[in-house]
């Protein structure tokens, strides 16, 4: 494995860098995602999104024609690691990184066409909708039913924990079309227009006091045929390929841990307690280098799927130890900056005296539940487990 970068790819890098200078003001860094943002932050958010569109970034790896810059995946990975390390704030990637590559594998011509450019040009947003309250991580239990009426599917169910469900402008959504067969080859794939009639949005609120998640209702939503994504009950293989895509976008987790880690180092190098900077505590020092560790180790997993992927390769169980490694490192290191802030560490975000503005605290409860998105630690595990290491299934 070569990890070095090329004077090209540095290059890449340094123009980003330049642009998020320029383009973004601390004061809208995203700290905490999932619906956190006011009116005037989402505003923000989506002027900010249009601009890295204009340069061709949030479709990286696309063909021009629909968008895209047709570069290459080391340029992906930076895009996606400087974005991330600035907390620059993004309504894309649900569209850039899940469901666009999906499109351009599934979709028909006419489908290209339609719905990538808008992704390409950050335009809109697009979220999932695939759990639901009667299952878990069987993605096979999809109860939602999609009926053909003429030139329309009409569907009715619920969908739940639907991240940004508040401000979708699309989504992508599993539903069940035939009822006669096994449960993973009756799933049919839909992309749907939120203002369709008969979408009712509910806001969750999280533990950070965000409506981060809802729930979403279809109350006999009529959608074009034309709109199903694949052949009919042919959902479980795009399924598979969109998880496969959302697992495989590994290096923003990377760029939130190491821009937390610095942070964290900046703060116990000029915060005292008892007239003694933190920085000077062998057990804080211990801790943190402990930290800084594993967050470096995760970057160089996250490397090692891109890597793969340009040499050809297929990451399957490589990609769930990266995505697993990497959420449970950056939720330990938000842990582990907590506790040596002591009781200011409870702080909540925003609050006046919280160290950190509080974000610390914030990305503890955002990140926790952020363990269970794209595929539970139990379900990367068994991947490890009978794909990585050939073990049978219990």
């Amino acid at each position: 494995m070569d990890f070095t970068f090329t004077p090209e790819e540095e290059a890449f890098r340094k123009e980003i860098r330049e642009f998020i200078k320029k383009e973004l003001p601390r004061k809208y860094e995203r700290v905490v995602v999932h619906g956190g943002e006011s009116e005037e932050e989402w505003e923000f958010t989506k002027r900010f999104t249009r601009k890295i569109g204009e340069k061709g970034w949030i479709a990286t790896l696309w063909p021009k024609k629909y968008g895209g810059l047709e570069g290459t995946e080391m340029q992906y990975l930076i895009f996606n690691e400087e974005m991330a390390y600035a907390r620059a704030p993004r309504m894309d990637q649900g569209g850039s990184g899940i469901v666009g590559p999906t499109i351009l594998v599934h979709g028909t011509e006419e489908q290209k066409n339609k719905f990538l450019p808008p992704i390409a040009h950050g335009e809109v947003m697009w979220i999932q909708c695939f759990s639901e309250p009667n299952f878990g991580s069987d993605s096979g239990g999809i109860q939602t039913s999609a009926v053909l009426d003429g030139d329309h599917y009409v569907i009715n169910g619920q969908k739940i924990w639907i991240s940004f469900g508040l401000h979708g402008d699309f989504c992508y959504m599993t539903t069940r079309t035939d009822t006669t067969v096994s449960k993973h080859k009756g799933i049919s794939f839909f992309l749907l227009d939120m203002k369709t009639p008969g979408i009712e949005v509910r806001p969750i609120v999280n533990m950070v006091g965000a409506p981060g998640f809802c729930e979403v209702y279809f109350d006999n939503v009529r959608v074009p045929k034309e709109n199903m994504l694949g052949p009919k009950n042919g959902g479980w293989l795009i399924m598979m390929t969109i998880l496969g895509f959302e697992r495989g976008t590994l290096a923003a987790i990377g760029g939130s841990a190491r821009r937390a880690l610095d942070d964290l180092v900046n703060f116990v190098k000029n915060t005292s307690y008892g007239g003694r900077p933190l920085a000077k505590d062998p057990i804080v020092r211990q801790r943190v280098a402990d930290m800084a560790i594993e967050v470096y180790a995760s970057r160089l997993l996250a490397y090692r799927v891109i890597w793969m992927i340009t040499k050809g390769m297929i990451p399957q169980y490589q990609a769930s130890i990266a995505k697993v490694f990497g959420d449970e490192v950056y939720f330990k290191l938000a842990k582990t900056a907590t506790e040596i802030m002591g009781l200011y560490g409870t702080l909540a975000w925003h609050a006046p005296k919280a160290p950190m503005d509080g974000y610390m605290t914030g990305n503890y409860l955002n990140n926790l539940g952020c363990l269970f998105a794209g595929g539970t630690p139990e379900i990367q595990r068994n991947i490890m487990a009978t794909v990585g290491l050939g073990l049978p299934r219990g």
